[in-house]
């Protein structure tokens, strides 16, 4: 198919290389502008753009697609479909329809669970067991289009944001030529999502990874899960940020007050309903470090209070 092509991070940046694996014709490239990266600044093009370069694709950078700017281009192009994977831009009612096939989206989600902009970060805050990605088409809503193909994935107990992340990624980026296939051979039936059922996933912030151990247990590993790489899990400690990058949950903890230093290999912590070892810890200030090695230079002894 002649494929126009929108998408700005690596989870686009995978989808565009396996339609191009594929043997997709990609007419052009959509994605948001080049912005200035770490400590120094860099001037640096996302993913989708360093991947277009590379294969000698035309790359497009409109600040928005709301001014119409964009509709003679797009019409030049002539996509039979366009593709949009975290583009990270509202696309305008007049676009939807201006392929043969329409326009449709990978979402890393099944929807209509987690509209928004953090799924897969939700799905592993919230404990979910599994989780998936949804080929829609795209309408005027936030996620909120048919839908034409999902792909279930499941999450392991252990599992980060971060690796969930790149597997889902890889998925998607399967399903979503395989959606192709069956859109061009007409396979494909669009089903309504059930509005009453969705849920959503927004944006996480900084302060919304604190987390105290008077929780659940299993909620603060969840914690420590969804919010790993970013913005990472942390608790207060004598006015300091103690991040937590990994924790498990302790096999029959005995019981005590939430905070309780219950052991100290590895250190591990009461909290609501069960126990929480800290693997891997970050002083405010400082670099990552086994728990172990944190309580040692504090002097944390069992029966201590966090």
């Amino acid at each position: 198919m002649r494929i126009l092509f929108m998408g700005t991070p690596d989870i686009a940046a995978e989808s565009l290389a396996a339609l191009l694996d594929a043997g997709h014709e990609v007419c052009g490239v959509f994605t948001r502008r080049d912005k200035p990266v770490g400590r120094k600044q860099i001037l640096t093009a996302p993913p989708v753009k360093q991947l277009a370069v590379e294969h000698g694709l035309s790359v497009y950078q409109p600040r928005t697609l709301r001014d119409g700017s964009s509709d003679e281009l797009i019409k030049e192009l002539a996509p039979d479909i366009i593709v949009v994977v975290a583009y990270g831009c509202i696309i305008p009612p007049q676009l939807l329809h201006a392929a043969k096939y329409g326009c449709i989206n990978l979402h890393v989600s099944l929807l209509p669970k987690y509209r928004g902009s953090a799924p897969i970060q939700w799905a592993v805050l919230n404990g979910d067991e599994g989780t998936g990605v949804t080929i829609m088409q795209l309408d005027e809503g936030l996620d909120t289009g048919d839908i034409l193909m999902v792909e279930p994935v499941t999450i392991g107990p252990e599992e980060t944001s971060g690796e969930l992340f790149d597997r889902v990624s890889a998925v998607g980026a399967g399903t979503l030529v395989t959606a192709l296939e069956k859109i061009e051979a007409g396979e494909l039936t669009p089903r309504k999502q059930d509005n009453a059922a969705a849920t959503m996933a927004p944006p996480l912030t900084k302060d919304m990874a604190q987390f105290v151990f008077t929780q659940d247990a299993a909620h603060i590993h969840n914690w420590v899960r969804g919010m790993n790489p970013w913005p990472v899990a942390w608790f207060a400690q004598d006015g300091k940020r103690i991040k937590v990058l990994e924790s498990r949950l302790a096999e029959n903890p005995q019981h005590a007050a939430p905070g309780t230093v219950l052991a100290l290999k590895p250190l591990t912590i009461a909290a609501e309903n069960g126990a929480v070892a800290l693997l891997t810890v970050t002083p405010e200030g400082g670099k990552p470090m086994a728990g172990t090695a944190w309580a040692a230079g504090r002097r944390l002894k069992v029966g201590d209070s966090l």
